[in-house]
């Protein structure tokens, strides 16, 4: 029992520390912004900072804690961004405006859940590299059917169409929403920084709560051992399609969210280029670390910006591959595993070393 507890209070603790470090940046970028010490480059990068966190913590929930890679992320987000930014297009003027941002927050997460219900079912029998081919050829395949595809709305309802614009039918008063490869235009600029932040801090509720819950527990246990949760009773298929679904389902939000920072939205945003990028932030900050994705999918949207003043943007693929193998060698090669249990060891030793002297000095002071 009291073991129980003081896990718990070690869980509680760690995860109050966690959202204190993203409270702990919006308030610093607010004061920052207050007196005019942020550039409006960064400020700029506010709000795909918080999709790229919301991205890089539901991937971490599939790649981290349920085990299986996933190179399809980009195409969940593309998924929600042109439907939810679809309905925000198409409203407005007719309802409020937070109103059309929480609706059109709602439509992508949702339109999103249910591709990753349709994708998961088939995909999650698969395994390993098979199941990366088949996700990424899935956002290949969404990127290309966008591009394909004609919507328009008028007085009479929605009109859609594969071959172009004009073959919409649209009535007098018309709008066309999505035109092909051109995406959506014209978009009425939605997204804060405020509402970014509040977006994380709901994924981070939600992702924390599940992953620390008895579905989450079942869930590290399929990653760990498949055969040997299945043969204590887990239902591989729930468990798997749960955490598949909710990382879809965040995707999309985030997808909402970035896509509501510009004013034109295009398929070619969200390419194989993109997923890459996502997973990125989760190797280098730890698969099974929220924390750690927090931190470096921050970090490395705001890299390029920096790459860009000192000359060396082109070479930003490059730097993150070097990185990207530096990381994979010091979490998996042997040496790298045994100096960390080295300095783990020292650590320990010079903490408890502190510790001792202090309750030798209470106890004579007490006698």
């Amino acid at each position: 029992m009291l073991e129980r507890i003081k896990h718990m209070r070690s869980r509680t603790r760690s995860n109050l520390i966690t959202y204190g470090i993203v409270i702990g940046f919006y308030v610093a970028v607010e004061l920052l912004t207050a007196v005019d010490l942020l550039s409006s480059a960064f400020i700029g990068q506010l709000v795909p900072i918080c999709a790229y966190v919301m991205l890089a913590i539901s991937l971490n929930l599939t790649v981290g804690f349920l085990g299986e890679l996933s190179l399809g992320h980009a195409g969940f987000m593309s998924i929600g961004a042109f439907a939810g930014v679809s309905f925000w297009v198409a409203t407005q003027g007719r309802i409020p405006a937070w109103l059309g941002v929480l609706c059109a927050l709602i439509i992508g997460a949702v339109c999103a859940g249910i591709f990753g219900l349709l994708i998961g079912v088939p995909v999650l029998r698969l395994e390993g590299d098979y199941l990366a081919i088949v996700t990424l050829a899935f956002g290949q395949i969404i990127v290309n059917v966008i591009n394909a595809l004609y919507i328009g709305i008028d007085s009479r309802g929605i009109h859609i169409s594969l071959r172009d614009a004009a073959s919409l039918g649209l009535a007098e008063g018309g709008k066309v929403i999505i035109n092909g490869a051109m995406g959506i235009t014209n978009i009425p600029k939605a997204s804060t920084f405020t509402l970014g932040i509040v977006l994380v801090v709901l994924t981070l509720a939600v992702v924390l709560n599940l992953i620390h819950s008895r579905a989450g527990r079942a869930i590290t246990a399929i990653r760990d051992n498949e055969i040997a949760a299945q043969s204590v009773g887990i239902n591989l298929t729930k468990y798997k399609l749960m955490a598949f679904i909710t990382s879809a389902v965040f995707a999309g939000m985030a997808g909402v969210l970035y896509a509501l920072n510009f004013t034109s939205l295009v398929s070619r945003r969200f390419d194989y280029n993109t997923s890459i990028t996502i997973l990125m932030f989760v190797v280098l900050g730890g698969m099974g670390s929220i924390r750690g994705s927090i931190i470096a999918a921050a970090v490395l949207t705001v890299l390029p910006e920096l790459m860009r003043s000192f000359g060396v943007e082109s070479y930003r693929m490059l730097i993150y591959a070097i990185v990207l193998i530096a990381m994979m060698l010091f979490n998996s090669a042997p040496a790298a595993i045994e100096w960390r249990k080295k300095m783990a060891k020292k650590l320990s030793a010079a903490v408890a070393a502190r510790k001792k002297p202090a309750r030798s000095g209470s106890g004579k002071g007490a006698a």
